[in-house]
């Protein structure tokens, strides 16, 4: 029986080993599968619409070729169409019939308002030309050299640094590079936005290679054939002890039995070699060959993981949660709303206004301040550039840190303009108090700008908010089912600012959280500067700014409202004299007038402010709580 087991074994064996063996070589599956399109050469851009990118499971390797300059981005499908707009470009979808990349030329037409409602799914193209498949490499160079590029329309046209982009790579000739998006995501291939868009574009899916049974099953049959051996060796053993039964022989003549002739010395040898080479041979074979199975399957490829292995999180979570759309079934005849921005995209906008802001504020640019800042936030950085050029030991303005951001809270959207609010702390000095910026983008084609830059007070508690992947909804001015419509909070505030607890708006605001109220007060500013000179008299007023208020609604559903308040100061002699700005003084150096005046001077400071609004709903006696603030003078004159 041991002779069948072995048998069985080594059968065994070489089922299990075999398999093992297989499952690496002829039963693997490829380790990536590949597609490719040639570009129209006739249009900048080449789209890869969310069907291509999903045409096969995994992440997406994209391998683009061209002669010259080549950028690659990705980002949402609708802003991806929006940021296009007229401009025709090859659009690239899956076959499935065909299994394989097919290419047309799409054009849209404009909008005539940059505000109104942006297309959120590719539109029906207005004329189309099937672009080929490619399945060989194309030979470099095959696109016709770029032709130089008049630098304002290639500024327009550029589609390198946009934040609409979750992430961009840019390169020569050649880029490869690979991502892991969800659906509702496309990838925008351009050159320099003008000249015609990269000759080939390669789709790669790497594949799963991982063969978690083969070291079990190489690992197992090896085992197994060792079972085997034993087997086969202890027959062997076995059989030789038990060769048959002894014959009864004859007793010789003294009733013993003849004894057989001893074997030399030599042969005794010999036949004792024989058998040690013999039991060499059979020890050192499987020895050999249970290290060499070993080996071949000592690759973490070869074995099961009996880790808790998550999925990746994608690189570019740019849609809602899938909880939250599947409660709703959407209407196709609606616009989609979407946060304006996701957490990672609002991360590389962050780091790219923290340098330019660097930049800018170490150079005194106004020039360039336009690009990235607008409304109460530029003016307040123009004044102190203005500033700082007559007096250089003049500070500089809050510098914007980059991270890390504790709130983001993009507004819900259509179109356009877009806002998103975020507060940003000190990385190096957590003495400095977190700032709070609200950005907007008036068009797709444009930049996110900061319109409000404010220093949170201290101990703030700021209201909760949706999460950045859901956004916070639009909260018009005249809504009423705030305590206060934001769209009077800027009005009601600086009417406490000139006639301090009198104001009939007192009761409204939890005056007693901040002394922004008593330091800014405008009787208090009066009597000081009137003190410290008799022979004028200072005029103190405050009003509402032209900014308009911009609110973001809260979970407990108030608002987080953005606004400003503009303070004007004027001093006129009182005794037919002169007066003047302090020699030296940050309003002599914003105004150039340093002399003294009959007719007296004036100066207007910027006061950014940031509100939470509670709802109607919240309670009696529910008051309107300043969350930050800033000051900035931002005008200086002789009387006219």
């Amino acid at each position: 029986m041991r002779f069948v087991f072995a048998i069985v074994a080594f059968v065994a064996a070489a089922v299990m080993i075999g398999l093992g063996i297989a499952q690496r070589t002829v039963l693997m599956e490829p380790d990536r599968a590949s597609m490719a399109i040639e570009s129209d050469g006739e249009t900048a851009f080449t789209v890869l619409e969310p069907d291509a990118l999903e045409a096969n499971p995994g992440k997406q390797e994209i391998t683009v070729a061209g002669d010259g300059a080549i950028f690659i981005s990705y980002g949402r499908s609708a802003d991806m169409v929006a940021w296009l707009g007229s401009t025709p470009y090859q659009s690239v979808h899956y076959d499935p019939e065909a299994k394989s990349l097919v290419g047309e030329v799409v054009t849209t037409d404009p909008a005539d308002d940059p505000q109104a409602e942006t297309p959120t799914e590719t539109p029906e193209p207005a004329t189309t030309t099937p672009a080929p498949t490619a399945t060989a490499p194309a030979t470099p160079g095959a696109t016709a050299t770029p032709a130089p590029v008049d630098p304002e329309v290639l500024a327009a046209a550029t589609p390198v640094g946009s934040d609409l982009w979750l992430d961009e790579f840019t390169g020569d000739r050649f880029v490869t590079t690979t991502i892991d998006v969800p659906e509702g995501i496309s990838v925008l291939i351009a050159s320099d936005g003008v000249n015609p868009a990269p000759a080939r574009v390669a789709l790669d899916w790497p594949s799963d290679t991982k063969t978690p049974w083969a070291g079990p099953l190489i690992a197992g049959g090896a085992l197994v054939f060792l079972v085997g051996l034993g087997l086969l060796i202890s027959g062997f053993v076995r059989h030789r002890r038990s060769r048959g039964p002894r014959r009864n022989l004859p007793k010789g003549p003294r009733g013993r039995l003849p004894s057989a002739p001893k074997p030399s010395r030599r042969n005794q040898v010999t036949a004792g070699r024989r058998a040690i080479g013999r039991a060499k041979r059979v020890v050192i074979v499987p020895a050999l060959l249970v290290p060499a199975l070993a080996l071949s399957a000592c690759s973490a490829d070869y074995w099961p993981s009996f880790e808790s292995e998550e999925a990746p999180a994608t690189t570019a979570p740019a849609t809602p949660d899938a909880s939250v759309a599947a409660t709703e079934a959407a209407d196709p005849e609606e616009p989609v709303v979407e946060p304006a921005v996701t957490v990672p995209q609002m991360e590389r906008i962050m780091r790219r206004i923290a340098v330019f802001t660097s930049e800018v504020d170490q150079a005194g640019d106004t020039a360039r301040l336009s690009e990235r800042f607008a409304g109460p936030a530029r003016a307040a950085r123009a004044a102190n550039y203005k500033i700082r050029a007559t007096l250089a030991d003049h500070p500089l303005p809050p510098a914007i840190p980059a991270a890390p951001l504790t709130l983001t809270l993009p507004q819900q959207s259509t179109g356009w303009p877009r806002t998103v609010l975020t507060i940003a702390k000190n990385a190096d000095d957590e003495t400095i108090a977190p700032t709070a910026l609200v950005l907007v983008q008036e068009t797709p084609r444009e930049n996110y700008h900061v319109v409000s830059q404010t220093a949170l007070v201290p101990d703030t508690e700021i209201p909760e908010v949706a999460p950045a992947s859901i956004g916070a909804p639009p909260i018009s001015p005249e809504f009423k089912g705030l305590v206060m419509p934001t769209g009077e909070v800027a009005a009601a505030y600086a009417d406490i600012l000139q006639n301090g607890a009198a104001s009939t708006f007192a009761p409204m605001f939890d005056l007693e959280a901040s002394d922004l109220d008593e330091a800014l007060n405008a009787a208090t500013r009066k009597a000081e500067a009137e003190k410290a000179n008799p022979t004028a008299t200072l005029t103190v007023s405050t009003a509402a700014g032209t900014a308009p208020a911009i609110g973001f609604g809260t979970i407990d559903a108030g608002a987080i409202v953005s606004v400003n308040v503009i303070r004007g100061e004027k001093s006129v002699p009182n005794d037919g004299g002169t007066t003047g700005f302090q020699e030296g003084g940050s309003a002599a150096a914003l105004s150039g007038f340093t002399g003294q005046s009959a007719k007296g001077v004036q100066r207007a400071s910027d006061i950014q402010l940031l509100f939470y609004v509670p709802g109607v709903g919240a309670g009696e006696g529910a008051q309107i709580q300043l969350l930050g603030w800033s000051e900035s003078l931002t005008a200086a004159s002789e009387v006219k």
